[in-house]
């Protein structure tokens, strides 16, 4: 079982795990005796990168023994036996790379505090890419395919339908793309890097900088908390839903479904409003409510003024642009909306004039 002492919990056992191809034996060739002059330079060069290279690699394999995870798992209630069937998967990997970009991430973040650009300058900027005709045109598709859906939605949690057509549009292309990456390895692995030791070779310059020391430790230990937090929840919400914890896709950082939903948030915020149930966010019912559900939770109210409007979808991505562009979406389907039922009111008139 997932959980020990959970009757509902789900029982992931895998099977054996497949063989490692064995390594072809190094074969003695014409060119790799008795070389000299500028053969033996290239192959001393050669076999410097080739060292460097296993000394980088042997970092990664060593940051990918995931013993303290599993006992740390254990000592929270889930099974060891399940656990270690997990972590020994061959589908199993750690990935450096997601806590690296990160770090990479929240220190970009930090600069641009620092070079102090202007709140209004920031109110300013948008993701451009979600405001071009073609976006615009597909969001507004979207708002008229689904239209009752969307009342409905609309009508039981007060949030705007063009405030969630624009979040989904940004965060998943209207659901087209949630993302393909393994969740379980993605939170596993920032859960498992723990000082940025671990994930050293990723690293950037400006992030091995003197001055960074302090802040990319401190962080990068608040980030494996947080997502040992959310590889918990994840856990929790595979062993519910019946799923292999492994098979679910998503964002680099694990964020899953058409809403994007953090694993912890399915649980607070995730709403089973197709009524099979199971809160699944890849369904597009259950995402709609779900992110309704959410801002609904985080303060919206019906008549808030924008800047009230812009604190709420702030807490749903902790950025200022994305909350402009979200805003500033919904505002184009709103608009898009209206003048298309004027040429629509136009239309009828002329077909029907008055007698």
């Amino acid at each position: 079982m997932l959980l020990r002492n959970h009757s509902d919990s789900a029982v992931f056992l895998f099977g054996a795990t497949r063989q490692r191809d064995a390594m072809t034996p190094y074969r003695k060739t014409a060119a790799s005796e008795g070389i000299t002059g500028p053969g033996r330079r290239r192959l001393f060069a050669f076999c410097v990168g080739a060292a460097v290279l296993l000394l980088l690699t042997a970092r990664v394999l060593a940051a990918a023994d995931w013993k303290p995870l599993t006992d740390r798992l254990t000592a929270d209630g889930f099974s060891r036996e399940a656990m270690e069937s997990l972590f020994t998967h061959p589908e199993c990997h750690f990935e450096p790379d997601s806590m690296a970009g990160k770090l990479r991430a929240l220190l970009r973040s930090r600069s641009a505090e620092a070079d102090s650009l202007s709140e209004a300058a920031l109110r300013k900027t948008y993701h451009r890419q979600y405001l071009n005709p073609r976006a615009i045109a597909r969001a507004n598709a979207f708002l008229i395919q689904n239209a009752s859906l969307l009342e409905e939605m609309t009508t039981r949690y007060g949030v705007p339908k063009e405030i969630v057509v624009a979040i989904l549009l940004v965060e998943t292309h209207l659901g087209r793309n949630t993302g393909n990456r393994r969740v379980f390895n993605r939170l596993a692995s920032m859960a498992r890097a723990t000082k940025p030791e671990l994930v050293h070779p990723h690293l950037d310059v400006a992030l091995l900088a003197p001055e960074e020391v302090e802040f990319v430790r401190r962080r990068c230990r608040e980030k494996s908390d947080w997502a040992y937090g959310e590889l918990k929840a994840l856990l929790i919400y595979a062993a519910q839903d019946k799923t292999d914890p492994l098979a679910i896709r998503g964002s680099v950082y694990g964020a899953i479904g058409m809403c994007q939903f953090m694993p912890s948030n399915i649980f607070i915020y995730g709403v089973d409003a197709d009524g099979d149930g199971r809160i699944d966010p890849f369904a597009k019912v259950d995402a709609l409510h779900s992110i309704a559900n959410y801002l609904r939770g985080h303060g919206w109210r019906e008549g808030m003024d924008r800047d009230n409007q812009h604190r709420v979808i702030f807490a749903y991505n902790h950025s200022t642009v994305y909350a402009n562009t979200v805003l500033t979406v919904a505002e184009k389907i709103q608009s898009g909306g209206r003048q298309k039922r004027h040429l629509q009111r136009g239309a009828s008139a002329r077909q029907n004039p008055p007698r």
